[in-house]
Parts: C-alpha cells; structure tokens; sequence
C-alpha cells in the first residue's frame, strides 16, 4: 500500500472532455430560426459565462449569430435580456460567471426579447 489516498473525480466536472452542458432556453422567434422545439443543451468550454454560453449557442445554431449580440462589437442587443434563477443578469458583465444551479444543470440560462412601448 502506497500510503496516498485515491482522488474521487469532482461531483461537477463533466463526464464529456471538460465541457459543461448548459440548458439555454430562447424565445420563439429564435427557435423558428435555429429551427429547434424546447430548450437547448450546449456545451460550454470553461468556466460558464454568458459569453461562453452565447459562444456555443452561436456556434451550435449558426443563423442565431448576430441576433441576440452585434457581430461586430459582441455587445448585448438593446432589446435582449438574460435571466436565470428568477435574476436578470442583463447588466452583469458578461464574463462574470453564471449562477451555481445554471452551471450545475439544475436551472435554465434564458434568453428573452424585451418588448417596450407606452
């Protein structure tokens, strides 16, 4: 016996290569465009994000790229909103990671159009 105690693999780390599947849920207009039903699962490289969410559902779904953030500068659109966890995370820079149930599968990342008007 070697003395040194085996590591049991993190209850988070993912069984896929290192990426974390992540539950995205879009509005309808984005679906009929990514032509999917229901939410959808990417997977994220990293430490989970809205830009690295973002990053995999452009990737996954091609015709969704420049819909929700500007090709050009990455920025948000204006009528675009993020929520997860009941919090609308909008604002928050989009480096700061996700919300722990977001990263641990048990709540979905949303993507909404904001609708304004009086």
């Amino acid at each position: 016996m070697s003395g040194a105690r085996e590591r049991a693999p993190e209850p988070s780390a993912p069984e896929h290569g290192g990426a974390i599947p992540i539950r995205v849920a879009l509005p309808a207009h984005l679906r009929d465009l990514a032509r999917v039903d229901g939410d959808v699962e990417v997977r994220v490289d990293g430490p989970p994000t809205a830009s690295t969410v973002l990053d995999a559902v452009e990737a996954a779904f091609p015709a969704l790229r420049g819909t929700v953030r500007d090709q050009v500068s990455g920025e948000r659109r204006a009528y675009i909103r993020y929520f997860a966890c009941g919090e609308d995370l909008s604002h928050e820079r989009p480096d700061s990671p996700l919300p722990e149930p977001v990263r641990e599968g048990r709540e979905v990342f949303r993507i909404l159009g904001a609708i304004a008007g009086g």
